[in-house]
């Protein structure tokens, strides 16, 4: 059997990869064993998984296998370096046997090595190496490896290049190969083998670019017979000739054997002998199971047609290597496991037998104890006679060796009562042993007598000449009667043993029922422990290998198909909302939500043929009471409602004609509210079934287009006026501008119930401005630039601020203009203001030009986000402006005595310059402080300058991010409206093919469907009316993955119970084994991924709990009384 790579396998192998993985990241790297590695790519809706063989093989596979627990010491480098690298080349480094594997542009590079004892090699963009498998020493093939060290590719076979194939080359090589034959060496049988195959090896150690079964391949191609001697070959130049045309026949092989498209992988596999002698009338194993795998190549040998192989072709030569060793190792791990189940039935066995031999030596004794009395009482006189005589010889005072000699001599003269007695006595127990008839034999003889003469009675006179030679034949050999040696006690009758052996029977058997009551407990007990340890061992083996399910494009986000066919879905973070957004919400589809923190958005895709049809009431409603699951209202068990809205009437806009950050959107219209929500969900199975299958099943919203066309929706001219923001509470600390209109809520709550009046109710039009005050507030809070500038420039005329002091929040005019004064009075002079003030000429204003004007009207949206920011990490107040100088001169007045000195120093010091003061300071050492003043003056400069140029580059990228969201949100909504794709959507034909693929999947598959795959979905529990596989879930105390466990758990033990299993599949209220295979292939943290809700409480059909309680209290409520009753 074939193990490991030649060198046009790895050169195959590696054009594969280099097709597949080069766009692809490195997701992260796994042990599967000591020298068995894995390693998982993806990008974009694309994943791939590449197992490495250290010294044998690397291909990609679609199995899952299980991983360590913990990484080693070497996977944990390769994951420090690697994870997230994208793969930018993948080749073989010259002809070796060694595939180069380069990420991030050859800043990291792979080395994996599959020849001797193999190895795998980790170097930055210098060849240094950064980690490896296994350390080298040196030898005379290969350098010393160690980390650290330059891994040295000269060294490698062909690395510069592969030399041109001439009849010198070939000629020299066989040379070299002669004359090393004719060196000493061990002669007989291996010198034979080795001369058999003496011009292939020769051909192997000098042309290396070819592995020795591509020659071959290429002497059958071109019929030079191969068992030709090298010595042969050298001295006729034609056969020289004939093998230079066979070489490059194989050198052509292998360097075209790339350009096909797929390359074809062919598999060799023999009968299996084991399933050939298999009986007959067991069932049919699959075509897999027959064979044998034995060899797997890139090309067909040729001098392997004519053998008893069966040649398997695969598209792809990475398959075919999947295949195999993925088809052994199977077979390994079902093997153990198997192993494992045979050693646990077997204790099983053992400790059954063990039960059975113990009831049945008791069995036994009561038996023996039985014929033992009666034989007793069948012979009491003989029995009287022989305790008679023995009692009277020991009363005569004879030895007890005299009477055994009497005895003895009266058995050889022919006594009865002696005959019955055997030899030696027991008169130290006071006992002797009788030979007795046993007289359940002669009841049982008669028996059979009895039923022969009726038999005989009943047989006509024709029969009985037939049957008088088989009677005669059978009635031959004579039965010999059975005797019973019995101990008989001297100081009792023979009544009284009798008794005591009846008596002893009875003992036996309630020893009996004992015995048979504890073994029932040891026996449960003894099951429970070999279960026990079958599961430990069976967590120790790893899982049969499962193919790998390729998930469906929608199960990325929050999903479940409704009781009417349709696809309803939502984001599970800020981020997914907006790609649902952006890609998925068209025409006709409806938006659902709920006004509670951490609810999700969902979309209800409609049918894309028919638009405009309106979506089912029951769609509605369950879309609505999984968007309430997900939310609060699910771990406080409050019942709340939600709403929906028609796809043009959400947004990215808000009212000031602003782009909302990631998650948020604006609503316009009139909210459709549903009834409340139930909190009940469950989690189901969907099957995808074939496309042969589909005929079978049938949805409304697909069979009846004509139908659903005729339905004109009536809420075209929807009042749109009014507008309300929902976002996902997750992205409100990313995003800044998401807490704007959640502040302004807070501190107008009036508003906010005002606002939602106006929205719930239909005729409240008139009513919007009843209350001046609450509107003005909260148009302040939402005002759009021109009322921002009307309200800010009073301001910063009468308070001198300049336009990046600006104040953070917007006030009302009214407020405003009250506490001018005050704010005016209050406010700090700065610096240039006080000098000034000194010159007796008053602070000039702010310009107020029209270009300044501009300026802040343009920047202002930019100037409250950064001012927002930069108020998150300040603990001073808004509107506060603290000043160097200010600091300083804003203190409290010197006392009197420092007052007098320092008039005293200005004295003597007025006719000082700045010179004279420098030149003092010098002299007396005093500029140390001083340079250390400025120095730090200046880092504070810096440090403000660097701010304001950071304040600046997020006002510009935030206005990008701006000018870019408000170009895309025009974009889709052209787009909405004339029916052609933006630049971020799904193709139309893509998405209508997604969505027709919907008719592929079920709950409840059907006789005679080809199920797929199954696929774990939680949705409300009135969407799972017709699953197969359901459990209820509400709100309780379980973590979701110990709940996820315990379901699987449960229909695992439902799958191994053979009263509710269907093998057939025949009846769909039963499991199928195609159904639950499908479903124990899941991983858990698949399943719990499903799962938007928090904790639960598993509800499973036969009544149990998983809740952690619940099942306690009802058994309270149901012991208690009736009505009137009392506990105390």
């Amino acid at each position: 059997m074939k193990q490991r790579f030649s060198s046009l396998d790895v050169k195959v192998i590696a054009h594969e990869l280099s097709q597949t993985l080069c766009p692809l990241r490195v997701t992260n790297i796994y042990d599967l064993s000591s020298r068995i590695f894995l390693i998982k790519f993806h990008k974009p809706d694309h994943r791939e998984q590449l197992i490495i063989d250290s010294g044998f093989r690397c291909h990609l596979t679609s199995y899952a296998r299980t991983t360590a627990a913990a990484p080693s010491g070497f996977v944990a480098r390769l994951r420090k370096y690697l994870k997230t690298r994208r793969v930018t080349s993948i080749s073989q480094v010259g002809t070796d046997r060694i595939i180069e594997v380069q990420f991030s542009d050859g800043l990291y590079r792979l080395y994996l090595e599959f020849y001797a004892g193999g190895n795998i090699v980790l170097t930055d963009g210098d060849l240094k190496v950064l980690a490896l498998l296994r350390n080298v020493d040196e030898g005379a093939d290969h350098e010393r490896l160690r980390i650290g060290l330059e891994y040295n590719l000269s060294l490698k076979q062909n690395y510069g290049g592969v030399p041109a194939l001439t009849k010198d080359r070939v000629r020299e090589g066989l040379l070299k190969a002669v004359s090393k034959q004719q060196e000493p060496a061990a002669a007989g049988k291996k010198s034979k083998k080795q001369a058999k195959d003496a011009l292939r090896k020769a051909l192997a150690v000098s042309i290396t670019e070819c592995p020795p079964l591509l020659v071959d391949h290429a002497f059958h191609v071109a019929n030079f017979d191969s068992s030709l001697k090298p010595e042969e070959v050298l001295a006729k130049e034609p056969l020289l000739d004939e093998l230079l045309v066979a070489l490059k026949k194989a050198r052509e092989i292998s360097e075209t054997i790339t350009d096909a498209d797929p390359i074809k992988g062919y598999i060799l596999a023999k009968s299996n002998p084991a399933l050939q002698k298999a009986a007959p009338d067991t069932d049919a194993p699959s075509d897999k199971s027959i064979l044998l795998y034995d060899d797997f190549h890139p090309f067909r040998p040729e001098q392997l047609a004519s053998s008893d192989y069966t040649f398997i072709e695969f598209d792809g030569f990475n398959k075919a290597v999947d295949e195999f060793f993925s088809s052994i190792e199977g077979q390994k791990l079902e093997s153990r496991l198997h192993e494992r189940e045979l050693l646990a039935k077997k204790k099983l066995d053992q400790a059954y037998q063990e039960h059975a031999n113990r009831i049945g030596s008791l069995q036994q004794v009561q038996e023996l104890n039985f014929r033992k009395a009666e034989a007793i009482l069948a012979n009491v006189h003989r029995v009287t006679e022989a305790i008679a005589a023995v009692n009277g010889l020991v009363k005569q005072g004879m030895d007890w060796g005299d009477i055994a000699r009497l005895i003895e001599r009266e058995q050889n003269q022919g006594n009865p009562v002696a005959q019955l007695i055997r030899l030696p006595l027991k008169l130290y127990e006071n006992t002797v042993t009788l030979l007795l008839d046993d007289t359940t034999w002669d009841q049982e003889q008669v028996e059979e007598e009895g039923y022969d003469t009726s038999s005989v009675s009943e047989v006509s006179d024709d029969e009985e000449s037939d049957q008088k030679p088989s009677k005669r034949a059978a009635s031959t050999p004579v039965p010999v009667a059975s005797t019973l040696a019995i101990d008989i006690d001297l100081g009792l009758s023979a009544w009284a043993n009798s008794t005591e052996y009846f008596e002893q029977r009875r003992t036996a058997a309630g020893k009996e029922e004992r015995t048979v009551q504890a073994s029932e407990k040891a026996l449960k007990s003894a099951e429970r422990k070999v279960q026990e340890d079958l599961k430990k061992g069976l967590k120790q083996e790893k899982n049969v290998l499962r193919p790998v399910r390729k998930q469906q494009w929608f199960e990325k986000f929050v999903y479940f198909i409704s009781s009417d066919g349709y696809l309803v879905f939502g984001g599970k973070d800020a981020q997914q909302n907006e790609i649902l957004y952006r890609r998925y919400l068209r025409k006709g589809d409806v938006y659902v939500h709920a006004d509670l923190k951490g609810a999700v958005p969902m979309i209800i895709k409609n049918n894309p043929n028919t638009p405009d049809a309106p979506i089912p009431p029951s769609t509605l409603s369950q879309a609505g009471h999984l968007s309430v699951s997900t939310s609060e209202a699910w771990d406080s068990k409050a019942v709340m409602s939600a709403w929906w809205v028609n796809s043009d009437q959400v947004s990215k806009t808000g009212p000031a004609g602003e782009y909302l950050a990631v998650g948020m959107f604006n609503i316009t219209g009139k909210k459709e509210f549903l009834p409340p929500a139930q909190l009940i969900v469950g989690l189901g199975v969907i099957f995808e079934i074939s496309e042969e299958s589909k005929a079978q099943h049938r949805k409304h919203r697909i069979d009846n287009p004509a139908m659903a066309m005729a339905v004109e929706t009536t809420d075209l001219d929807r009042n749109r006026q009014g507008g309300s923001l929902t976002a996902d509470s997750d992205s409100d600390d990313g995003f800044p501008d998401a807490k704007i209109r959640s502040e302004s809520d807070e501190e107008f709550p009036d508003a906010k119930l005002g606002g939602e009046t106006d929205e719930s109710d239909a005729g409240s039009a008139a009513t919007e401005h009843a209350n001046p005050l609450q509107s003005t507030a909260a148009t302040a809070a939402e005002s759009s630039e021109d009322e921002v500038d009307k309200i800010i420039m009073p301001t910063l005329k009468s308070l001198e601020l300049s336009s990046k002091d600006a104040p953070d929040e917007v006030e009302s005019p009214a407020h405003s203009a009250q506490t001018q004064d005050s704010k005016a009075a209050r406010r700090h002079l700065s610096a240039r203001e006080r000098r000034l003030l000194r010159k007796g000429q008053l602070p000039s204003s702010t310009p107020t030009s029209s270009d300044t004007l501009s300026i802040a009207h343009a920047a202002e949206e930019a100037n409250a986000f950064i001012d927002q920011d930069q108020a998150k990490g300040s603990t001073k107040g808004p509107r506060t402006v603290i000043s160097q100088a200010s600091k300083a001169e804003g203190g409290r007045p010197l006392p009197r005595g420092k007052r007098s000195k320092a008039k005293k120093l200005a004295a003597k010091y007025a006719d000082q310059d700045e010179e004279d003061r420098a030149l003092a300071m010098h002299l007396l050492g005093s500029q140390t402080g001083q340079k250390a003043a400025e120095a730090s003056a200046q880092a504070k400069r810096d440090k403000e300058a660097e701010a304001q140029a950071n304040k600046q580059r997020r006002r510009e990228q935030h206005l990008r991010a701006q000018a870019v969201g408000k170009a895309a949100e025009e974009a889709r909504r052209a787009a909405h409206e004339g029916n052609f794709l933006d630049d971020e959507g799904v193709d139309d034909e893509t998405l209508k093919a997604q969505l027709q693929g919907l008719d592929a999947f079920t709950g409840r598959p059907l006789p005679g469907d080809e199920i797929l795959s199954a696929i774990p979905v939680c949705a409300p529990w009135s969407a799972l009316s017709s699953y197969k596989y359901k459990v209820k879930l509400q709100p309780g105390a379980v973590k979701r993955g110990k709940a996820v466990k315990e379901i699987l758990a449960r229909w695992n033990a439902a799958g191994k119970n053979p009263k509710v299993l269907d093998k057939h599949s025949r009846d769909v209220e039963r499991i199928w084994p195609r159904e639950i295979d499908l479903i124990m292939g899941w991983k858990e943290s698949e399943v719990v991924g499903t799962l938007p809700v928090s904790k639960v409480r598993v509800m499973i059909s036969d009544g149990s709990s998983g809740g952690g309680g619940g099942g306690a209290k009802g058994k309270n409520k149901s012991a208690r009384g009736g009505r009137g009753s009392k506990r105390k």
